[in-house]
């Protein structure tokens, strides 16, 4: 800009460029991947080139994406996708020594920021959406094709992509010691912001049908990380009705709301 030129002015934004709105509920039809790269207000990214800039480009939409759980609740400003990964990755790394020794720790980091990835087109899918996991699955895979094959296959031959699918679908196998540590430090992610969120709403708000997660959890050491922050909720409400998800119908949630609950975490 030359130094006479008038700077844009605030007022000259059309619209909040910080807002992304979620594309799905505007789809008619089968969902597919390329009526949501339609909807990109920066555009669809190019495909097949040997940069992976297009890529790198795409990646924002996890930052822009809310996970949709809290939205429920009226936390329209909470975490998003990106959030939840970046703390995954971090809390991947404090495996306890029983566990450390038997991971790939390096694999985990990173299947904790690959994890969510198809997100950034599927968006975040909760277990009260209504959409059967065959089909969410179906979307996710297809997303994680579009993402390996049609934008990172040119980039380093391919590889790059190749591994990223591959990490991706060892965590959906839900097989190696790995990926059930994964999915372990998923589900204690949840209840830590389950917790920190009903600590900021000063007992105003009950979040308490979340902790349904903590009854899936596998691993002896993090059931016990699980167990602290349980103990820390209950110290928070102490002894104030509030929801307990982890009893299921006995702790408040409803018969229905449980049903969609186990399906959605069934053979995860």
């Amino acid at each position: 800009m030359s130094p006479s030129a008038e700077p844009i002015q605030n007022a000259d934004v059309p619209q909040d460029v910080g807002i992304v709105p979620n594309p799905n509920p505007t789809i008619t039809g089968p969902w597919a991947v390329d009526k949501v790269l339609e909807t990109i207000p920066t555009g669809k990214p190019a495909e097949g080139t040997s940069s992976p800039v297009s890529y790198f480009h795409i990646l924002e939409r996890l930052k822009t994406t809310k996970r949709e759980g809290w939205r429920r609740f009226d936390i329209n400003r909470g975490e998003s996708i990106s959030d939840h990964m970046y703390r995954m990755s971090m809390m991947s790394m404090l495996a306890p020594p029983s566990l450390a020794a038997r991971l790939d720790l390096t694999k985990c980091m990173k299947m904790c920021l690959i994890h969510d990835m198809a997100e950034l087109l599927v968006g975040d899918i909760t277990p009260v959406d209504n959409v059967p996991k065959p089909e969410k699955s179906r979307r996710e895979a297809t997303t994680m094709d579009y993402i390996t094959q049609r934008l990172l296959g040119g980039v380093d031959g391919g590889n790059v992509g190749v591994d990223i699918r591959a990490i991706w679908q060892e965590y959906e196998d839900s097989k190696t010691l790995d990926s059930l540590y994964v999915h372990d430090i998923d589900k204690m992610e949840l209840l830590l912001q389950m917790v920190e969120y009903e600590k900021r709403g000063k007992g105003r708000l009950d979040l308490g049908e979340f902790a349904y997660v903590k009854t899936k959890i596998v691993l002896d050491e993090v059931k016990a990380w699980a167990e602290e922050v349980m103990a820390e909720r209950e110290a928070f409400w102490a002894g104030q009705a509030h929801v307990n998800g982890e009893a299921g119908v006995n702790g408040g949630v409803t018969a229905e709301k449980k049903a969609k609950q186990d399906a959605y975490y069934n053979k995860e």
